[in-house]
């Protein structure tokens, strides 16, 4: 069994044989655990985008859909204010589109610059491609220093996601204009939980054609499930990057169920409101019983305790059916990433905490 996995991996590539794989956070089956791991929206979706579903599943599926998802490009160029649908470029989650960008501007043995601690998959996208990623540690305060934005020969790509995971943190806009400046390759600004947050960096795509921004529609929209995700740069770098794609990416109902998501702006605004005071409760409480919670503009909390037992704490929520993160970064310590879900499913989570703590 040994000699026949040598065997096998000895018939990829280098990089990839060499390679760990990504580990997603736990997906138990429905109803199994409350999930307060995976920084889901804990509501049900737009309605539009149920309507949408339905009146695509009816159509003509037979037939390829739009190979750009050009019904969403459209929708999501007037909604964000942007000159035309050329300035996007829609994917299979924006994980997708993270993939794309490695692809198409780092080749192996070229380097690509993250800062630490942050979203692993980014690594992962760097092994496949046989590349070198080079991480930059956070300050204390969840500034990054000016070696992240210091230019290196061999640098052809940097990746900051803002807000951060685990910390939810932002780095202001016109600091990453200033990084934008200093790099002498492009900077990717993975908005991935910017509709919790108080500012983004779309309008840095417009003065700099060397920053990009990446979203996705899993979080804010409640569309985890669906898979759908863009990018917005300037369009001469849409058109290179669109030559990566697959040949229709997004499928019929995805693009449809996207484009009403994108319009239905009067329910994400009700929706965040609800999600941003569950969030404030939810760190009220926490500092209450002793954590020390960094202050989050995403939609979950990075908290530690003075006694350490995070994994504990992780192990006795799971045990009595709620599902939060456990984190251990080297160099940084371990804590616990929670999201914010219902007010019943944090206040449940919370109990289970304050019990925890004070019945030992």
């Amino acid at each position: 069994m040994v000699q026949s996995s040598v065997v096998t991996r000895s018939l990829f590539r280098p990089a990839l044989a060499k390679m760990n794989a990504y580990t997603p956070g736990e997906q138990p089956r429905d109803g199994e655990l409350v999930k307060l791991n995976t920084n889901e929206n804990p509501f049900s979706p737009p309605p539009a985008v149920v309507e949408a579903i339905c009146a695509a599943a009816s159509g003509p599926l037979n037939r390829y859909p739009s190979p750009t998802a050009e019904p969403f490009r459209v929708a999501a160029a007037e909604v964000l204010g942007l000159p035309g649908p050329e300035w996007i470029l829609a994917g299979n989650g924006s994980d997708e589109i993270l993939t794309m960008l490695v692809r198409g501007f780092v080749g192996e043995g070229q380097s690509l610059r993250l800062p630490d601690p942050s979203y692993i998959l980014y690594r992962t996208l760097a092994d496949i491609q046989g590349a070198v990623w080079e991480q930059v540690a956070f300050n204390a305060d969840w500034s990054l220093p000016p070696a992240f934005s210091s230019p290196a020969e061999s640098l052809r790509l940097a990746l900051l996601p803002n807000p951060n995971s685990p910390s939810g943190t932002v780095i202001a806009a016109d600091e990453v204009a200033k990084m934008a400046e200093s790099l002498t390759c492009p900077l990717v600004v993975d908005e991935a939980y910017v509709d919790f947050a108080e500012q983004h960096c779309l309008d840095l795509v417009r003065q700099n054609e060397r920053v990009l921004v990446t979203r996705t529609l899993s979080k804010s929209y409640a569309l985890a499930g669906l898979r759908f995700g863009y990018l917005v740069a300037q369009p001469q770098v849409i058109a290179e990057l669109a030559k990566i794609k697959d040949s229709y990416n997004c499928d019929a109902i995805a693009t449809a169920a996207a484009t009403a998501a994108i319009r239905s702006g009067e329910w994400l605004a009700e929706t965040r409101e609800t999600l941003l005071a569950t969030r404030q409760r939810m760190f009220d409480r926490l500092v209450g019983l002793g954590f020390d919670v960094t202050p989050s503009q995403a939609n979950f909390l990075w908290c530690r305790h003075p006694d350490g037992s995070h994994q504990s704490m992780y192990e006795y929520c799971k045990a009595n059916g709620y599902l939060i993160r456990y984190m251990n970064y080297p160099g940084h310590g371990d804590g616990l990433r929670i999201s914010v879900g219902t007010d019943r499913e944090v206040d449940g989570c919370l109990d289970l905490l304050e019990y925890w703590l004070t019945s030992r």
